[in-house]
């Protein structure tokens, strides 16, 4: 037999036929996922009408052209004292900015989402934006489209693994419809919700997010969403751009941590938490009274601080006041996503920065501020990079882009303990670490590992032949597998399992005849099988060793596999670390 034939069973990737499966589930998904950004954006427009100008129109205007005067403070007070009755009779999964809530689906949720949180999460961050809270899109469209997907991954009997990766798809299916931007969206699932990186995950989100590419200019404006070409950058842009990292990771992790502070003020207040956003909401009045364009979603206000339509002053205090009301509005507990928030941040700081920062367009600052506070706050700098350059399309800015997203990222990651994203779930008591790796047991196979020089007892001994030739003073191993001429190996007995023998069993019987062999007879590995299952099927059943046979039908014996033998590849990969580490020591 051939090395080739031998080892036929080894792929670069573990994926089987299922996966078309469920790429053609998530083609329905990217579809829906357009579906409900289109609705969600629709509704946006439809509560700024009504709070604003009282008017019912699905026209786009912006907050900061109403004539309310003084009232327009009580507007934020009443969208939070509606969401927050919606949130404590309706569904409290709605409050939060979604990402948080995504992630505790996907990893202690079986990732499953109910209907009730699919229609109530566009509601009511629909209102609370539309009276002016200062949040996105993004992070409700991100939970409705997760649970678009989870639903239909429901209603299709799917494995939880499976049903995870349906639940990204329609995540970021929708993360694509409102932005244009489909592989930031692929790498925003890769780097903070999917939690692995295998075909079986990663094929059925890009497929989503295409679709909702493509149909994306059916209901909504096609291209960039901030169109931008900044000017060619020279050598000195680099310490500029490592400077912006810093400042912009910086700023970041201030928000991070003011953010859960203000979450721990509101905890203390003796008021249900129904109450919070409206208490919030009497901050983002106040604010949005002294600075009107704080107020609502401003991707004008993105697009106006991007072109360097506002003067540093202007853009410094709508800095102050978006990220003042932003991180109140959050901390109290209502609806609202978080990147549009931040690039209006990043840019207002990208603006004040500017004339400072030598080697490059004064364009280019706000979009690489905007990318590393982006970067800071969810810890994912590729995803920060590639979603600026999606929503521009400003092909200069690329490497600007990936430096100072990296700046930002490393500023946080060294500290700052958790971000935004993972800090809400961890005071929920459940811890997640963000490093992946590929586990050990995973690159191996249980052929490479196991024991082929197996000594099984044959089925046609007694049992008391068995028990003198196998079990007595020159017994070898604690257990022995059973196999016959014609069935194969027919499970595993030990000492113990001749304790019938005491009750006045037949020592006569052969093993063949025994019933309580084929009480293990299922308990099998099989050479292509990873070390993972076999250790996980080895823990489940408290085993120390299985059998290895050629496969289910013959059940040839072939080998057996231990602890200990599943404890070398491990032990191999931390060898190579440590000599890694001794070498760059």
């Amino acid at each position: 037999m051939s090395a080739n034939s031998h080892h036929h069973h080894k792929r670069d990737f573990a994926a089987d036929t299922r996966l078309l499966r469920i790429s053609l589930i998530a083609v329905v998904i990217g579809s829906c996922g357009t579906l409900a950004a289109y609705a969600l954006l629709n509704l946006i427009r439809l509560f700024t009408n009504l709070f604003f100008y009282q008017s019912f129109s699905f026209a786009t205007r912006s907050p900061a052209g109403n004539h309310l005067g003084l009232w327009v403070i009580l507007l934020p007070v009443l969208g939070g004292l509606i969401v927050g009755l919606i949130a404590r009779f309706g569904s409290e999964k709605i409050r939060g900015h979604g990402i948080p809530e995504a992630i505790e689906a996907i990893l202690f949720g079986k990732s499953k989402m109910s209907a009730k949180v699919a229609v109530l999460k566009p509601l009511s961050s629909g209102i609370v934006i539309g009276s002016g809270g200062p949040f996105g899109a993004e992070g409700p469209i991100i939970m409705t489209g997760g649970a678009i997907g989870s639903l239909i991954a429901q209603r299709f009997h799917l494995t939880a693994a499976e049903r995870k990766t349906l639940l990204v798809a329609g995540a970021t299916a929708g993360m694509t419809a409102v932005f244009g931007t489909p592989v930031a969206a692929v790498l925003l699932a890769v780097e903070l919700l999917l939690f692995e990186l295998r075909p079986r995950s990663l094929l059925p989100v890009i497929v989503a997010c295409a679709v909702a590419g493509f149909t994306r200019p059916l209901l909504l404006e096609g291209g960039p969403l901030f169109p931008l070409q900044t000017g060619a950058i020279g050598l000195s842009a680099l310490f500029s751009c490592v400077l912006a990292g810093i400042l912009g990771g910086a700023l970041s992790a201030l928000m991070s941590s003011a953010l859960y502070r203000v979450e721990d003020l509101f905890s203390k207040l003796p008021l249900h938490w129904m109450w919070w956003p409206a208490l919030g909401g009497i901050a983002v009045g106040i604010g949005g009274y002294f600075e009107p364009r704080a107020l609502g979603v401003g991707y004008d206000v993105i697009g106006d601080l991007l072109n360097g339509n506002l003067l540093m002053q202007a853009a410094l205090s709508l800095l102050l006041v978006k990220a003042v009301i932003w991180v109140i509005a959050l901390g109290s507990g209502t609806s609202g996503g978080v990147l549009a928030p931040l690039l209006i941040i990043g840019a207002g700081l990208g603006t004040v920065l500017a004339p400072w920062l030598p080697g490059g367009d004064i364009h280019l600052w706000p979009l690489v501020c905007m990318a590393a506070v982006l970067a800071g706050v969810l810890g994912a700098p590729l995803t920060a990079a590639v979603f600026a350059f999606g929503l521009t399309h400003d092909t200069n800015a690329l490497l600007p882009l990936l430096l100072t997203t990296g700046v930002a990222y490393g500023f946080t990651v060294l500290t700052m303990r958790r971000s935004i994203m993972t800090e809400k779930i961890a005071r929920r008591g459940y811890h997640i670490y963000r490093e992946y790796g590929v586990d050990p047991l995973e690159r191996q196979h249980v052929d490479d590992i196991m024991t082929h020089a197996v000594t099984a007892i044959p089925a046609y001994l007694s049992i008391a032949e068995a028990l003198a030739q196998y079990f007595g003073p020159q017994q070898v191993h604690r257990c022995y597998p059973v196999v016959d001429i014609e069935y194969g190996l027919l499970g595993m007995v030990e000492r113990s399992s001749f304790g019938p023998l005491a009750d006045g069993a037949n020592p006569l019987t052969t093993l063949f005849n025994a019933a309580y062999i084929e009480q293990s007879a299922a308990l099998v590995a099989l050479p292509s099988e990873t070390c993972r299952i076999a250790a996980a099927r080895m823990a489940s059943h408290h085993l120390e060793r299985l059998p290895v046979v050629s496969d289910l039908q013959s059940r040839r014996l072939i080998g057996i596999i231990s602890r200990s033998d599943l404890i070398k590849p491990s032990r191999l990969f931390f060898d190579e670390e440590q000599k890694r580490e001794r070498l760059l020591s």
